[in-house]
């Protein structure tokens, strides 16, 4: 492979100028070498902005994916298009980095994952919130034994009163969802990842569209519109894996309560517990008492300068999936991880149409 990674991006929206388009800017082996977005404009834009002096620019992303020096392509589009365009860029040879959530149900990203295996392509997901310090704290201590088998978690993505009121969010149709689908994706991704646990049994879920029709809201970007929000505010559900462990998700845009959070989770085992509220937490029993402590997690000694904020934790899975792409690795973000929280999202949706327990 060359020395330069050649990518692609399609979607030129809000996602991409916040996170994907900023944080490769800032990595030495890659350029920016075509844009797409059905907005025109958009991708004209992110070329002035991002792209190579000969960048290209596309209406139609088919048209990007015919360019063979391309390596790997973003897809940072609205939810419902994830999985066809992530498809067809496998299809066309490219390495792909689709932003979160996988798909809009499990169909659909069980489709991603066979054309990454029949194509021997590199998926995945971006849920960058594994690579804050706490997140890596916690899924360490974790791993090292701290907590011994951990029975019980929270995925918990609460906000009070930030409905996001630009794009498609709050269209149903294209995104599939609007908090659990959009935040309480990210909460859900860091429980399992921590946990190491793939295997839903059941859920059972509610869905609740309380708030959506309220004006003078004090959101904080500004009022929605009612007549547009077709999305749930908040739901909820409650899953047991296999094994038996179970798992408390908890979504909302929009919610009376004084106890938020975002992208943050609980986890409770045999032998501790740790969480990341207010940092990183981890309890237990030590010589018969109990005890907890919370981490320093600022760097220390000389902070030596290269260009990039290496705690930036967008900045941070780029330089991941990069080196993966580079070195036929393995990104951090397993295409079948992200097909679990898929799975589990859609079971929580479906419960809470149906009023009944849905069995993975």
């Amino acid at each position: 492979m060359a020395d330069k990674i050649r990518i692609g991006i399609i979607g030129c929206g809000g996602i991409a100028n916040g996170k994907h388009m900023p944080s490769l800017k800032q990595l030495p082996d890659v350029e920016m070498v075509a844009f797409c977005d059905i907005i025109i404009e958009r991708a004209e834009e992110a070329k002035a902005k991002y792209g190579t002096a000969d960048a290209k620019v596309y209406e139609n992303y088919k048209e990007l994916l015919e360019d063979k020096t391309i390596d790997v392509v973003h897809v940072c589009t609205p939810n419902r298009a994830h999985s066809f365009i992530t498809v067809d860029a496998l299809e066309a040879g490219k390495h792909v980095m689709c932003e979160k959530p996988m798909a809009i149900n499990s169909a659909e990203a069980l489709k991603m994952i066979e054309a990454a295996k029949r194509t021997g392509k590199l998926l995945t997901i971006g849920y960058q919130n594994r690579q804050c310090a706490g997140s890596q704290y916690l899924k360490n201590e974790a791993l090292a034994g701290t907590f011994g088998d951990i029975y019980y978690a929270r995925a918990i993505a609460l906000r009070r009163r930030a409905v996001p009121t630009w794009g498609v969010f709050l269209n149903e149709y294209e995104q599939g969802g609007g908090p659990l689908i959009d935040i309480g994706t990210h909460a859900l991704d860091l429980t399992l990842w921590t946990m190491d646990n793939y295997k839903p049994k059941y859920c059972v879920g509610s869905v609740y569209h309380a708030l959506n029709d309220q004006k003078n809201t004090a959101n904080a970007w500004g009022d929605w519109d009612p007549e547009k929000f077709t999305v749930e505010d908040c739901a909820f559900g409650f899953v047991v894996m296999e094994n038996g462990a179970t798992i408390s998700v908890e979504s909302s845009w929009a919610i009376n309560m004084l106890d938020t959070r975002e992208a943050t989770t609980m986890v409770c085992g045999t032998k501790g517990g740790g969480d990341l509220i207010d940092g990183v937490r981890i309890n237990g029993i030590r010589q018969g008492r109990m005890y907890n402590y919370s981490p320093n997690l600022s760097s220390g000694g000389v902070a030596f300068y290269d260009g990039a904020d290496s705690s930036d934790p967008s900045y941070l899975e780029a330089r991941q999936w990069i080196n993966a792409v580079k070195n036929n690795g393995t990104p951090c973000v397993l295409p079948e991880q992200a097909y679990c929280v898929t799975r589990i999202l859609e079971g929580i949706y479906e419960s809470a149409k149906t009023g009944t327990i849905y069995n993975f």
